[in-house]
């Protein structure tokens, strides 16, 4: 589903303006940035948790020369589903 059939189907559910639902939706997506940004994890009871990790230094491989590389150390965005969304999925 792209962004602007997520923000027709907010504003149909909720019987507000597409407007609204997007200033909603923007507002949302802002305040989960802002939280990840900072190192907090975002918990939404029945849907899932966003949550930093931490990737360590390694090897690997030039996959082209075979050569071996340094990759830093990094941070990842990691979300895991909670059990209504997996239920509602299965």
């Amino acid at each position: 589903m792209s962004k602007s059939k997520l923000i027709d189907t907010i504003a149909s559910e909720a019987g507000i303006s597409k407007a609204d639902a997007a200033r909603a939706l923007n507002a949302t997506t802002d305040a989960i940035i802002s939280a990840m940004s900072s190192g907090n994890n975002v918990q939404l009871t029945g849907f899932g948790s966003f949550m930093v990790r931490d990737r360590v230094a390694r090897v690997g491989r030039n996959p082209q020369t075979g050569a071996a590389i340094q990759i830093s150390a990094s941070k990842v965005v990691a979300f895991k589903a909670g059990k209504a969304l997996k239920a509602a999925v299965n």
